[in-house]
This record gives structure tokens, C-alpha cells and sequence, in this order.
């Protein structure tokens, strides 16, 4: 597989498919395709953070796809569909929609009835998004902007998530993947400290 469509560990791959979907042809290393899709995903937050605390639609499959497409469509051409392969990570293909909408759900549930932390629901809902993922790539640049753009929405300032890039292999993602492990396990705490560290 060329060096342009290696992931960092932990992330998910592309199948070939998926990697005929790339829109710029100017791209050939994988420097270039983080910058393209940096530059698109700025684009995105500009856009998502115009009348943020107003919106009362964030917590819907719609807002979910239409973010995603406005954070990698001027990359990928699949931007704002949800995948339809098997991952690393996720459920079943089949399963995304179904499972989207259950975990919106709860959320608004949480959110409606203040089962928790304003914090700890922005966590939890980004550890939801990534164990649904969603989309061929992106889930966790996409779920970490969903939950800052929550957090927004209930008054709290936006994470940090370890305060250095996520994309490369380091010992901060090391230690995001982690704690997203644990989260699967049912131990939200670490993620939450990383996610304000």
C-alpha cells in the first residue's frame, strides 16, 4: 500500500475502494493528504461554530452526515456517506444507521434530563460516535468536533484532547486510544481527563 494511505496506528484503514475516492490528483504523499484534509476540516469548524449554542438539530443522523461531508468532502469523495465496509472498529455496516439513532437518542436523553456532567456527556457521546464509526475515515477527528461543538451548546469550554495532533502516532495518541479502550470497558474516567488534558 503506498505511504499516502498509511494510517496511524489505531485508525482505520482504507479499502481500495475507498481510496479511489480521493478528489485532489495533486496528492501523493501523506503530508499533502493531512494538509488537504486540515485545510477542509478548518473550513468545516468555521462553519460549525457559526450560531452553535442556537442550533437544535446537532443531535440528529442529518447534522451528523452533513458535518462529516463539510469536514472531507473537498478530499474524499465518500465524505458524509456512511461507510459500508468492515472496520478495525465499529459495528457492523449494516447496523450504522440503526445504531446512530439509538445513541443520538440517549444523548438528547442526557442532555434533556441531566443524567451527568455537561463534561462527561460531551465524552461520552464522542466515545459513542467512534464506537459506531460511522464513516469509512475521519471518525475521530468528526466525534471530537461533535463533542466540542456539544459542549459549546451546554455552556462548557471546548476540550483540549491532550493538547497536540491526534493524526500522527505519539505517545498522546497512544495514550487517546487508551483511553477510548477503556471506555469500551466501561471506564469513562481516563478519557474524560485526557479529553480536558
Amino acid at each position: 500500500m503506498p505511504d499516502l494511505f498509511v494510517e496511524a496506528d489505531g485508525a482505520s484503514q482504507l479499502d481500495p475502494d475507498e481510496q479511489a475516492g480521493l478528489r485532489p490528483t495533486w496528492i501523493t504523499t501523506r503530508g499533502e493528504l493531512n494538509q488537504a484534509e486540515a485545510d477542509n476540516i478548518a473550513a468545516a469548524v468555521a462553519w460549525s461554530q457559526q450560531k452553535t449554542r442556537q442550533r437544535n438539530d446537532l443531535l440528529t443522523p442529518n447534522y451528523v452526515l452533513n458535518l462529516h461531508k463539510r469536514m472531507f468532502n473537498d478530499v474524499w469523495r465518500w465524505a458524509g456517506g456512511y461507510r459500508r465496509t468492515a472496520k478495525n472498529i465499529g459495528v457492523d455496516a449494516n447496523r450504522i444507521s440503526a445504531e446512530l439513532m439509538q445513541r443520538l437518542s440517549d444523548v438528547r436523553y442526557w442532555v434533556e434530563n441531566e443524567t451527568m456532567p455537561k463534561d462527561e456527556i460531551a465524552v461520552r457521546f464522542h466515545h459513542q460516535l467512534v464506537f459506531v464509526h460511522p464513516f469509512p475515515n475521519g471518525n475521530g477527528r468528526h466525534s471530537r468536533l461533535m463533542a466540542d461543538m456539544l459542549c459549546a451548546q451546554l455552556g462548557r469550554p471546548l476540550f483540549t484532547w491532550g493538547g497536540s495532533s491526534l493524526l500522527e502516532d505519539s505517545e498522546v495518541r497512544a495514550r487517546y486510544i487508551a483511553t477510548l479502550k477503556l471506555a469500551d470497558a466501561y471506564n469513562i474516567s481516563p478519557l474524560l481527563e485526557f479529553a480536558r488534558s
